[in-house]
Protein backbone atom coordinates (compact mmCIF):
# COMPACT_ATOMS: atom_id res chain seq x y z
CA UNK A 1 0.00 0.00 0.00
CA UNK A 2 1.40 3.39 -0.99
CA UNK A 3 1.67 6.13 1.63
CA UNK A 4 -0.42 9.21 0.76
CA UNK A 5 1.06 12.68 0.76
CA UNK A 6 -0.60 14.23 3.83
CA UNK A 7 -0.42 18.00 4.30
CA UNK A 8 -1.82 19.86 7.31
CA UNK A 9 -2.32 23.59 6.75
CA UNK A 10 -2.72 26.03 9.65
CA UNK A 11 -2.47 29.77 10.07
CA UNK A 12 -4.17 33.00 11.00
CA UNK A 13 -7.68 33.98 9.97
CA UNK A 14 -7.70 35.40 6.45
CA UNK A 15 -4.02 34.67 5.74
CA UNK A 16 -4.94 32.40 2.83
CA UNK A 17 -5.06 28.79 3.98
CA UNK A 18 -7.91 27.74 1.69
CA UNK A 19 -6.47 29.75 -1.20
CA UNK A 20 -3.15 27.92 -0.78
CA UNK A 21 -4.88 24.53 -0.63
CA UNK A 22 -6.88 25.30 -3.78
CA UNK A 23 -3.72 26.26 -5.65
CA UNK A 24 -2.04 23.03 -4.62
CA UNK A 25 -5.05 21.07 -5.85
CA UNK A 26 -4.90 22.83 -9.21
CA UNK A 27 -1.20 22.04 -9.47
CA UNK A 28 -1.76 18.31 -8.92
CA UNK A 29 -4.95 17.99 -10.97
CA UNK A 30 -3.57 14.83 -12.59
CA UNK A 31 -3.43 12.99 -9.26
CA UNK A 32 -6.00 10.20 -9.15
CA UNK A 33 -7.50 10.71 -5.69
CA UNK A 34 -7.39 13.77 -3.42
CA UNK A 35 -9.30 14.13 -0.16
CA UNK A 36 -9.83 17.23 1.98
CA UNK A 37 -10.90 17.56 5.61
CA UNK A 38 -11.49 20.64 7.74
CA UNK A 39 -12.66 20.02 11.32
CA UNK A 40 -14.42 22.46 13.60
CA UNK A 41 -16.77 24.18 11.15
CA UNK A 42 -19.92 22.56 12.50
CA UNK A 43 -23.04 23.33 10.46
CA UNK A 44 -21.33 26.14 8.50
CA UNK A 45 -18.75 24.36 6.27
CA UNK A 46 -18.10 27.27 3.89
CA UNK A 47 -14.62 26.26 2.70
CA UNK A 48 -15.66 22.65 2.21
CA UNK A 49 -18.53 23.65 -0.06
CA UNK A 50 -16.39 26.10 -2.01
CA UNK A 51 -13.78 23.40 -2.64
CA UNK A 52 -16.40 20.78 -3.53
CA UNK A 53 -17.89 23.15 -6.12
CA UNK A 54 -14.53 24.06 -7.68
CA UNK A 55 -13.09 20.52 -7.58
CA UNK A 56 -15.99 18.09 -8.07
CA UNK A 57 -13.63 15.11 -8.29
CA UNK A 58 -12.25 15.65 -4.79
CA UNK A 59 -13.77 14.01 -1.73
CA UNK A 60 -14.54 16.62 0.93
CA UNK A 61 -15.15 15.79 4.59
CA UNK A 62 -16.60 17.87 7.43
CA UNK A 63 -17.49 17.42 11.10
CA UNK A 64 -19.32 14.15 11.66
CA UNK A 65 -17.52 12.42 8.78
CA UNK A 66 -14.30 11.57 10.62
CA UNK A 67 -14.72 7.81 10.24
CA UNK A 68 -15.26 8.10 6.49
CA UNK A 69 -12.24 10.40 6.23
CA UNK A 70 -9.95 8.01 8.10
CA UNK A 71 -11.15 5.10 5.98
CA UNK A 72 -10.26 6.98 2.79
CA UNK A 73 -6.71 7.97 3.82
CA UNK A 74 -4.98 4.76 2.69
CA UNK A 75 -6.83 4.94 -0.65
CA UNK A 76 -5.82 8.54 -1.38
CA UNK A 77 -2.83 9.90 -3.25
CA UNK A 78 -2.97 13.31 -1.54
CA UNK A 79 -4.64 14.38 1.71
CA UNK A 80 -5.21 18.01 2.74
CA UNK A 81 -6.27 18.89 6.27
CA UNK A 82 -7.10 22.53 6.95
CA UNK A 83 -6.65 23.44 10.61
CA UNK A 84 -8.76 26.53 11.38
CA UNK A 85 -7.39 29.35 13.49
CA UNK A 86 -10.15 28.66 16.04
CA UNK A 87 -8.67 25.22 16.83
CA UNK A 88 -5.88 24.66 19.32
CA UNK A 89 -2.63 24.16 17.47
CA UNK A 90 -1.52 22.02 20.39
CA UNK A 91 -3.94 19.30 19.22
CA UNK A 92 -1.30 18.52 16.60
CA UNK A 93 0.75 16.55 15.76
CA UNK A 94 -1.61 13.71 16.70
CA UNK A 95 -4.78 13.85 14.64
CA UNK A 96 -6.17 11.16 16.92
CA UNK A 97 -7.19 13.86 19.39
CA UNK A 98 -9.73 15.17 16.89
CA UNK A 99 -11.23 11.84 15.90
CA UNK A 100 -13.89 9.67 17.54
CA UNK A 101 -12.61 6.87 19.76
CA UNK A 102 -14.34 4.28 17.59
CA UNK A 103 -12.56 5.54 14.49
CA UNK A 104 -9.23 5.45 16.31
CA UNK A 105 -9.76 1.88 17.46
CA UNK A 106 -10.81 0.74 13.99
CA UNK A 107 -7.89 2.46 12.30
CA UNK A 108 -5.13 2.27 14.88
CA UNK A 109 -2.53 1.07 12.38
CA UNK A 110 -3.24 3.96 10.02
CA UNK A 111 -3.04 6.54 12.81
CA UNK A 112 0.11 5.04 14.28
CA UNK A 113 1.86 5.57 10.96
CA UNK A 114 0.27 8.91 10.11
CA UNK A 115 2.98 11.40 9.22
CA UNK A 116 2.37 14.71 7.52
CA UNK A 117 3.95 17.89 6.28
CA UNK A 118 3.02 20.91 8.39
CA UNK A 119 2.42 24.15 6.48
CA UNK A 120 1.72 27.49 8.19
CA UNK A 121 0.23 30.25 6.04
CA UNK A 122 1.05 33.52 7.82
CA UNK A 123 1.19 37.28 7.16
CA UNK A 124 4.63 38.46 5.98
CA UNK A 125 5.36 40.43 9.16
CA UNK A 126 4.14 37.76 11.60
CA UNK A 127 7.18 36.49 13.52
CA UNK A 128 8.23 34.06 16.25
CA UNK A 129 4.83 32.45 16.87
CA UNK A 130 3.75 28.95 17.82
CA UNK A 131 3.09 28.39 14.13
CA UNK A 132 6.77 28.92 13.38
CA UNK A 133 7.71 26.26 15.92
CA UNK A 134 5.10 23.81 14.66
CA UNK A 135 5.48 24.13 10.89
CA UNK A 136 7.90 22.39 8.53
CA UNK A 137 7.39 25.25 6.08
CA UNK A 138 6.15 28.84 6.35
CA UNK A 139 4.16 30.19 3.40
CA UNK A 140 3.89 33.95 3.02
CA UNK A 141 0.18 34.72 3.00
CA UNK A 142 -1.95 37.84 2.92
CA UNK A 143 -1.05 40.72 5.27
CA UNK A 144 -4.11 40.09 7.38
CA UNK A 145 -4.80 42.16 10.48
CA UNK A 146 -4.77 40.30 13.79
CA UNK A 147 -5.88 41.46 17.20
CA UNK A 148 -6.80 40.05 20.58
CA UNK A 149 -10.35 39.70 21.78
CA UNK A 150 -11.77 38.57 18.44
CA UNK A 151 -14.86 36.39 18.35
CA UNK A 152 -16.23 34.07 15.70
CA UNK A 153 -19.89 34.11 14.64
CA UNK A 154 -21.50 31.67 12.24
CA UNK A 155 -24.98 31.12 10.86
CA UNK A 156 -26.27 28.55 8.40
CA UNK A 157 -28.98 29.69 5.98
CA UNK A 158 -29.72 26.48 4.10
CA UNK A 159 -32.88 26.73 2.03
CA UNK A 160 -32.92 30.51 2.09
CA UNK A 161 -32.76 32.77 -0.98
CA UNK A 162 -31.50 36.35 -0.77
CA UNK A 163 -32.16 39.22 -3.13
CA UNK A 164 -28.77 40.05 -4.62
CA UNK A 165 -29.21 43.81 -4.14
CA UNK A 166 -30.01 43.29 -0.46
CA UNK A 167 -27.02 40.99 -0.15
CA UNK A 168 -24.70 43.64 -1.61
CA UNK A 169 -26.00 46.18 0.92
CA UNK A 170 -25.69 43.72 3.81
CA UNK A 171 -22.13 42.82 2.78
CA UNK A 172 -21.19 46.50 2.60
CA UNK A 173 -22.53 46.97 6.12
CA UNK A 174 -20.59 43.95 7.41
CA UNK A 175 -17.32 45.13 5.90
CA UNK A 176 -17.72 48.78 6.92
CA UNK A 177 -18.27 48.49 10.66
CA UNK A 178 -22.05 48.35 11.02
CA UNK A 179 -21.88 45.20 13.18
CA UNK A 180 -18.53 45.66 14.92
CA UNK A 181 -14.88 45.67 13.87
CA UNK A 182 -14.85 42.88 11.27
CA UNK A 183 -11.46 41.48 10.27
CA UNK A 184 -12.71 38.50 8.28
CA UNK A 185 -15.99 37.50 6.68
CA UNK A 186 -16.97 34.86 4.18
CA UNK A 187 -20.18 33.28 3.07
CA UNK A 188 -22.06 31.29 0.46
CA UNK A 189 -25.48 32.58 -0.54
CA UNK A 190 -28.26 31.46 -2.88
CA UNK A 191 -29.54 34.54 -4.68
CA UNK A 192 -32.78 35.31 -6.47
CA UNK A 193 -31.63 34.38 -9.99
CA UNK A 194 -30.73 30.84 -8.88
CA UNK A 195 -26.96 31.22 -8.56
CA UNK A 196 -24.81 30.28 -5.56
CA UNK A 197 -22.33 33.06 -4.73
CA UNK A 198 -19.20 33.00 -2.56
CA UNK A 199 -18.26 36.26 -0.80
CA UNK A 200 -14.90 36.85 0.88
CA UNK A 201 -13.51 39.77 2.91
CA UNK A 202 -10.21 40.26 4.76
CA UNK A 203 -9.58 43.61 6.45
CA UNK A 204 -6.72 45.52 4.87
CA UNK A 205 -6.88 43.53 1.62
CA UNK A 206 -8.50 45.01 -1.51
CA UNK A 207 -11.94 43.51 -1.88
CA UNK A 208 -12.72 41.30 -4.83
CA UNK A 209 -16.01 40.63 -6.53
CA UNK A 210 -18.04 37.64 -5.46
CA UNK A 211 -17.26 34.24 -6.95
CA UNK A 212 -20.08 32.39 -8.68
CA UNK A 213 -19.80 28.74 -7.68
CA UNK A 214 -19.90 26.17 -10.44
CA UNK A 215 -23.26 24.75 -9.38
CA UNK A 216 -26.53 24.30 -11.30
CA UNK A 217 -28.77 27.35 -11.29
CA UNK A 218 -31.57 26.53 -8.82
CA UNK A 219 -34.98 27.59 -10.09
CA UNK A 220 -37.40 25.16 -8.43
CA UNK A 221 -38.49 26.12 -4.93
CA UNK A 222 -36.09 26.49 -2.05
CA UNK A 223 -32.55 25.25 -2.73
CA UNK A 224 -31.54 22.02 -1.01
CA UNK A 225 -27.89 22.91 -0.62
CA UNK A 226 -25.62 24.69 1.83
CA UNK A 227 -25.57 28.43 2.41
CA UNK A 228 -24.22 30.33 5.38
CA UNK A 229 -22.12 33.15 6.78
CA UNK A 230 -19.01 33.40 8.99
CA UNK A 231 -17.78 36.63 10.57
CA UNK A 232 -14.66 37.23 12.69
CA UNK A 233 -14.07 40.46 14.59
CA UNK A 234 -14.31 42.50 17.77
CA UNK A 235 -17.48 43.65 19.54
CA UNK A 236 -19.67 41.86 17.02
CA UNK A 237 -23.38 42.62 17.25
CA UNK A 238 -24.43 39.03 16.70
CA UNK A 239 -28.13 39.67 17.26
CA UNK A 240 -28.15 42.38 14.59
CA UNK A 241 -26.19 40.18 12.17
CA UNK A 242 -28.65 37.35 12.61
CA UNK A 243 -31.67 39.64 12.26
CA UNK A 244 -30.38 41.38 9.14
CA UNK A 245 -29.51 38.07 7.51
CA UNK A 246 -33.04 36.90 8.24
CA UNK A 247 -34.53 40.15 6.88
CA UNK A 248 -32.65 39.66 3.59
CA UNK A 249 -34.24 36.25 3.00
CA UNK A 250 -37.13 36.07 0.52
CA UNK A 251 -40.58 34.63 1.13
CA UNK A 252 -41.86 31.60 -0.77
CA UNK A 253 -43.99 33.85 -2.97
CA UNK A 254 -41.08 36.14 -3.80
CA UNK A 255 -38.81 33.17 -4.59
CA UNK A 256 -41.44 31.73 -6.94
CA UNK A 257 -41.90 35.06 -8.69
CA UNK A 258 -38.15 35.53 -9.23
CA UNK A 259 -37.71 31.96 -10.46
CA UNK A 260 -40.52 32.31 -12.99
CA UNK A 261 -39.00 35.54 -14.30
CA UNK A 262 -35.55 33.99 -14.67
CA UNK A 263 -36.93 30.91 -16.45
CA UNK A 264 -38.79 33.13 -18.91
CA UNK A 265 -35.62 35.11 -19.60
CA UNK A 266 -33.61 31.95 -20.11
CA UNK A 267 -36.23 30.53 -22.51
CA UNK A 268 -35.92 33.68 -24.57
CA UNK A 269 -32.17 33.16 -24.72
CA UNK A 270 -31.34 36.42 -22.97
CA UNK A 271 -28.49 36.72 -20.43
CA UNK A 272 -29.55 36.87 -16.79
Amino acid sequence: MSVPNIIVVAGLSGAGKTTWVCQQMRDIADVDKIIYYSPGTGTVPIDQNRIAAEFPGIQVFSDGQEVEFINQIPKADAVYIEWGFYLELGAMPSLSETLPRMAIAANAQILDNLTYRAIAVLPPDFKDSEYHTWANEIVRGAPTQTSTGESLWRAASNGQVIDENNLEEFWHEITHGAYGIVTRAKGIFDVNDGRSLYYDFVAGIPQTDFLELDLPRHLEGRPQRFSGLEVVGQNLDEAALRQTLSDCCLSDAAILQYQQQVKEILLEGEPV
